[in-house]
């Protein structure tokens, strides 16, 4: 298992649009919802919320896409205006967090999910890792996924 090391950096495909974070993740989680199938054009997405602070990057240089998620709140979607890869979510249930797509990050040798939301919609072949919290839809709480990202993280974590 690779170590995590701050500051983590990452960007888009191109690389026009490059961000730093300089604090531990919140938490790393794959959600299986339809909507993330479709914007990761896989079988779930990967989120990875950081506090708004510890992210620096030009915001104003992305372009972004609002979408109503399934708790009917809204996501605004933040993605690189030349190659369209998609770098962040900026949730309206939490502004004080930004939600890094973690596959954009430079190493990603580190990156696990502790957890795995609305598996009611998951592909039928996914069997998520024993290890992991998992929930058939969206949790109305990430406490849980906070505190086993925050234990996991600070056990493999060099800063």
């Amino acid at each position: 298992m690779h170590r995590l090391r701050l500051p983590l950096s990452g960007g888009c495909q191109c690389g026009k649009q490059r961000y730093r974070i300089t604090a531990l993740p919140l938490t790393l989680y794959a959600c299986h919802c339809r909507e993330c199938q479709r914007q990761s054009t896989s079988a779930f997405g990967l989120s990875m919320p950081v506090p708004r602070e510890a992210l620096q990057c030009d915001m104003e240089t992305l372009a972004s896409w609002h979408r109503t998620g399934a708790s009917g709140r809204q996501v605004a979607a933040r993605f690189c205006p030349e190659c369209g890869s998609r770098l962040f979510h900026e949730p309206a249930r939490n502004p004080s967090i930004v939600n890094v797509k973690p596959g954009s990050l430079d190493d990603t040798s580190w990156v696990e999910p502790v957890g795995h939301l609305w598996l009611k919609s998951a592909q039928p072949w996914f069997r998520p890792p024993e290890n992991c919290l998992t929930y058939p839809e969206q949790q109305p709480s990430f406490e849980a996924l906070f505190e086993a990202r925050f234990r996991e993280a600070s056990s493999r974590s060099s800063v």
